[in-house]
């Protein structure tokens, strides 16, 4: 089996309508951290025990975390608030900081300590599909860059040094270059609604799970599509394991684990999950699977094989 069951981990009931959303695992430290959207906070998982620790409150809507691999420092993208969120990782003191509208996604670069907010905006509203660059160092916003449509998601790529956000319409993945604040490149979709992202640093490769049904293989150097692969439904997450060149893909409705070879891009294994169940995590260093269901209110961890 390509993703092995091996515990279930009880997180906080659900305070009101709604789940969880994107999460990130701190790997050196041993904690994941996964946006509560339903309670307005962080969940915080022990990744070497698999039990709930405790929970950072205060995050409106929050829709994401993600953690800086250097120093364990983990950010939030609040949207009920417009702020991204700071704290580090013995502490529950959250530095806000005002960014544009509906931050979502982030994606960290950690030499440079400039953090990306990738903001869904407001349709009808003029001019609020942006970025946010945020100097961590200086704790404040020192960008803000126009986008052709609503970002889910966001990565950075240490090798080229800039930023890949997935617009969902028009349907393409805009490159960034945070030191020089601009837009560099966008790179077209054939597939609708690109969602999910992440990147295979060592064939230089992104992987985009669109709402169409399709995940894809993009070419980070050339921006041409290599390979496609059909999914379960409409995706969310990605992770990419590159120890096992396996890639994981969250499919919320019916709630499943696509598994999908990295190199041939052909389906490993599709694993049942739950019903909503759209956002996971990954532990490269445990290799280790977290998918979180609202049904519930829990995390399900899996080895991966």
């Amino acid at each position: 089996m390509a993703l092995d069951q091996v515990a279930t981990i009880p997180l906080p009931p659900h305070a009101k309508d709604g789940g969880f959303d994107h999460a990130a695992v701190d790997e050196t430290r041993g904690r994941l951290y996964v946006a509560h959207t339903a309670n307005n906070s962080v969940d915080i998982i022990d990744v070497e025990t698999l039990r709930y620790v405790r929970s950072i409150t205060g995050l409106p809507a929050v829709a994401g975390a993600l953690v800086s691999p250097t120093d364990g420092l983990v950010f939030t993208s609040n949207r009920g608030e417009n702020t991204v969120g700071m704290f580090g990782p013995d502490s529950d003191d959250v530095t806000k900081i005002p960014v544009g509208v509906r931050p979502n996604g982030l994606a960290y670069d950690s030499d440079r300590r400039v953090l990306l907010a990738a903001n869904v905006g407001q349709p009808g509203v003029a001019g609020s599909f942006t970025v946010s660059i945020v100097d961590v160092t200086a704790r404040a916003l020192v960008g803000e860059i126009p986008v052709p449509g609503r970002t889910p998601w966001a990565v950075f790529d240490p090798v080229s040094r800039v930023f890949y956000v997935n617009i969902m319409d028009p349907p393409c993945v805009v490159v960034i270059d945070a030191a020089a604040r601009r837009l560099v490149r966008t790179v077209p979709s054939p597939v609708a609604g690109p969602h999910g992202l992440d990147l295979d640093m060592p064939r230089r490769r992104l992987f985009c799970a669109c709402d169409g049904g399709q995940l894809l293989a993009i070419s980070a150097e050339t921006g041409e599509v290599e390979k496609t692969a059909p999914l379960s439904g409409v995706p969310d997450v990605v992770f990419f394991n590159a120890r096992l060149n396996h890639v994981y893909v969250a499919v919320g409705d019916p709630g499943v684990i696509d598994v999908i070879d990295a190199v041939a891009l052909h389906l490993v294994a599709t694993v049942k999950t739950g019903p909503g169940a759209h956002t996971i995590g990954f532990d490269g260093a445990r290799n280790t699977v977290y998918a979180f269901l609202p049904e519930s209110h829990s995390a399900v961890v899996y080895r991966a094989a």
